[in-house]
């Protein structure tokens, strides 16, 4: 009620040009990963079906990027869908399927998409969805494979340690068809065999959680070594734009060393 309140005065209208006179000249996170936490819970603290609150926040996804654009992000990575969440009820992983052909059949025709050439990316293992959804996916991927001015990446039956187990598969075939050598083999050479090694800038700068849960639960694990990490203690469905300038104002607080 109170932040219905706040919304019809206009107090976050204020707040956001507030903060974006605070954060507008000063370096911008290039990429930003971004944990989707709360959907559930945010729809049982309202007496609702969980599936309602994945609704609700497949919407604030749609509004998310186009906030990331206006505010100068070029590449933003969506956690969406863990391999472990597959695990879950039946009937919410069907809800959840089901929401991802919706958007999927969306985004492919979608004019926004491509007059702002986004490549779309999904990164996981896909062969854990349903046919119907790979399809839509490398269709998605096919549409969009040339743009290159946003890289929006969507994690989905995504897990870090998975990726990584793929990558030493990877890497290790080819010291076998010796296609590289065990010389060869340093930091450079596995990012160029992890999911994310299509992007021009593959390592996170900024990470945000919400939910108020303090962990990455195996989101990007090897890309995320030195990015900076932010959690909001607000469930998804209710994330902000003045909550994605507030990660940024703390972005630019904040000293990155790289382990200097």
């Amino acid at each position: 009620m109170l932040r219905k309140i706040l919304e019809i005065v206009g107090v976050y209208k204020v707040y956001e040009y507030w903060l974006g006179k605070q954060i507008n000249g000063k370096p911008v996170p290039s990429h930003v990963g971004l944990i989707l936490d709360g959907n559930r819970r945010w729809a049982v603290t309202r007496g609702l079906p969980p599936h309602v609150g994945h609704e609700f926040g497949a919407k604030v996804a749609e509004k998310v990027l186009k906030w990331a654009k206006s505010l100068g992000i070029k590449t933003m990575t969506l956690y969406v869908l863990s391999t472990e969440n597959l695990k879950r009820d039946p009937v919410e992983v069907e809800h959840i399927i089901s929401l991802t052909e919706e958007y999927l059949s969306k985004i492919k025709d979608s004019r926004e998409v491509h007059e702002n050439r986004v490549k779309i990316k999904f990164i996981g293992k896909i062969e854990l969805l349903p046919e119907k959804v790979q399809k839509l996916i490398r269709e998605v991927e096919e549409a969009t494979k040339e743009y290159n001015s946003f890289f929006l990446n969507i994690a989905m039956a995504y897990g870090g340690r998975q990726e990584i187990i793929d990558m030493v598969k990877s890497v290790a075939r080819d010291v076998l068809e010796s296609k590289i050598k065990v010389d060869d083999i340093n930091q450079q050479l596995i990012s160029r065999y992890l999911y994310t090694s299509h992007l021009p800038n593959p390592e996170p700068d900024m990470i945000i959680r919400t939910s108020g849960e303090e962990r990455l639960s195996g989101f990007l694990l090897w890309q995320s070594a030195y990015s900076e990490l932010v959690f909001f203690d607000v469930y998804w469905p209710d994330f902000r734009k003045i909550d994605l300038m507030r990660a940024i104002r703390i972005y630019q607080k904040r000293s990155r060393r790289f382990g200097l």
